[in-house]
């Protein structure tokens, strides 16, 4: 599953232009008053200034075995979120390693170096290491339910995790992290799961897909519209 473009809300939308171009030094694209984007690898972050904004947890592609470097390049800029003391989580279950930090509307945001994804390494770290989006949370009521319409509408089936609290749906390339939010807060924080909005466009099995998650409902949207 890789995601080809993620659209989602924004607080205050000057402070995170400010924070993703002056910050994390990236390029910022169609900056408008209430909205800009950011090409990242393969994929294009949209941020919508939204009134009825609530954070989300999003994670970017690094290359392989690229964790330490980027730990490094992120220091210099923000505050890294430690997970019991640590700054890098092995996730050995997912042959990976991550990263986590706040963005300015503190949405939790993620370097993940997946050892079966990119299987490249470079020997120093930028802007340009970003590959791509790797994943978007997903809060709901009923987990279940939304995995039977992403694998009966797309074919996406379970990476990780149960219906109970937590089911990353997807593959290495790409994963929806889909928790019960009566049940379970974000990783490493703590922090509230809400049930933030936003729209996806990917590509599995060769074919491309745009989704919408509003009102704690999964439906697709026609490729042409908007």
């Amino acid at each position: 599953m890789k995601i080809t473009r993620l659209d989602v809300g924004c607080k205050n939308i000057v402070k995170q232009q400010q924070f993703y171009k002056d910050v994390l030094g990236l390029e910022i694209l169609n900056s408008t008053i209430n909205s800009f984007e950011l090409q990242l690898g393969y994929s294009v972050l949209n941020l919508q200034e939204a009134e009825s904004f609530t954070p989300y947890h999003i994670a970017f592609h690094i290359p392989d075995k690229a964790e330490e470097k980027a730990l490094e390049w992120l220091k210099s800029k923000v505050e890294v979120l430690k997970y019991e003391d640590l700054e890098i989580i092995d996730f050995k279950g997912w042959n990976a390693k991550s990263l986590y930090f706040y963005d300015t509307d503190k949405n939790i945001m993620e370097f993940i170096s997946r050892r079966d994804f990119n299987g490249k390494s470079e020997e120093s770290f930028s802007k340009k290491s970003i590959l791509g989006i790797s994943e978007i949370g997903l809060a709901t009521e009923d987990i279940q339910e939304k995995h039977q319409f992403l694998s009966a509408n797309i074919g996406l089936e379970v990476f990780d995790g149960d219906f109970e609290k937590f089911c990353a749906i997807g593959d290495n390339t790409g994963l929806l992290i889909t928790i019960n939010s009566n049940l379970k807060t974000w990783f490493p924080t703590g922090d509230t799961a809400y049930n933030s909005e936003f729209k996806i466009q990917l590509e599995h099995n060769e074919k491309e897909y745009k989704l919408q998650y509003t009102g704690e409902k999964l439906k697709m949207i026609d490729p042409l519209s908007k």
